[in-house]
């Protein structure tokens, strides 16, 4: 993923995730708590919101990484993407009445978060350099 497809990711994410919280703490208050979702509708709005400011960032640090890094940081960045989709898709969708067979993805956005992170730690591992020839 490029650094501005990136930056595009998490402006859309980031608003998307300030919407739905404002949505879910207003307009949906009331059915949320009828429910008994209120805290569902908080983790994956937090969730989403955090995913997007951690894009953010990588976005600012891609311009600065070689390419294997920069791949990686590519990847992560799709991977939270898709476990923001994955994760608090699903979240909001049990929260508002989806039948419990939705919580079977929930985990598999969790995973492509862990995965995302993983990718992270691989971009900032070095190997040691080379012995000097001779």
């Amino acid at each position: 993923m490029s650094r501005g497809c990136i930056l595009i990711t998490a402006g859309v994410l980031g608003f998307t995730g300030i919407a739905l919280g404002a949505f879910g703490a207003h307009a949906l208050h009331a059915a949320l708590a009828a429910r008994g979702t209120v805290a569902i509708w908080q983790t994956a709005v937090s969730y989403h919101l955090v995913h997007s400011v951690a894009l953010l960032a990588l976005a600012g640090w891609r311009t600065d990484l070689a390419d294997r890094a920069a791949r990686l940081a590519g990847a992560a960045a799709w991977s939270w993407t898709a476990g923001v989709v994955f994760f608090s898709g699903s979240l909001y969708a049990l929260a508002l009445g989806a039948p419990a067979v939705t919580g079977l993805i929930t985990p598999v956005g969790g995973v492509l978060f862990l995965a995302g992170w993983s990718l992270v730690i691989a971009m900032g591992w070095r190997r040691p350099p080379a012995a000097p020839p001779g």
